[in-house]
């Protein structure tokens, strides 16, 4: 059965890659999976028929059959458990790569994620500078570890899986937002070689389109 995801009508991130979708078409892509894309505007994100989806009104989601599925860490850790590609078969070397998905999502990504919301909605009040000055501390101490830990390999552990899915998703929104991603030149290349992948360009050509077309309606 082709699965449904749930994507924004018009992205905010304008075509830029960054909207949580992309991390599901990204791993679709992967696997080679079909998928099919429900557009929703943000008026229908907070209506009954999505909130019965995702209780918290936020995309994406994800249908495949009697299942619902919200949260992008979720959705991906369960396309990569119902196909190869994404997870080692190894038993060790799987759970290392379960272990780099949550380290994405819970050690990396908040203060990434508060210093883009902090540069919307905070910029006016006179805390601001000392929170951003806080939260780009917050940053590099991550990255720095993250850097050591990855050193000179092309991958977070052995061949590329999941947790390099989130890893890399979770950077982009700080190289397109920052210069502290050039901070740390193997991170930097680390992105571009998920960039590179051939999935991943199919996935962003996708949601690249889905802004294209509502920026012409």
């Amino acid at each position: 059965m082709t699965p449904t995801i749930t994507a924004f009508e018009r992205s905010p991130d304008r075509g830029k890659g960054l909207a949580r979708d992309m991390r599901i078409r990204w791993a679709l892509e992967e696997v080679r999976q079909p998928y099919d894309v429900r557009l929703l505007s943000f008026k229908a994100m907070k209506e009954p028929a999505h909130l019965a989806l995702n209780p918290f009104g936020q995309i994406p989601t994800y249908e495949e059959g009697d299942l619902a599925l919200f949260e992008s860490g979720a959705i991906v850790f369960h396309i990569a458990e119902r196909h190869t590609g994404l997870l080692p078969d190894d038993a060790n070397a799987r759970a290392r790569a379960v272990a780099w998905m949550f380290a994405a999502l819970n050690t990396v990504e908040p203060p990434i994620f508060d210093r883009s919301l902090a540069k919307i909605l905070e910029r006016d009040e006179p805390w601001y500078e000392q929170r951003l000055r806080f939260l780009e501390d917050s940053i590099r101490k991550r990255l720095g570890a993250l850097s050591a830990r990855l050193g000179d390999a092309e991958w977070l552990d052995g061949g590329f899986s999941a947790g390099d899915l989130l890893m890399v998703s979770v950077l982009l929104r700080l190289k397109a937002s920052s210069e502290i991603l050039d901070e740390y030149p193997n991170l930097s290349v680390y992105v571009a070689r998920g960039e590179a992948r051939p999935a991943y360009k199919r996935a962003f050509d996708a949601q690249l389109a889905v802004f294209t077309a509502a920026s012409k309606g």
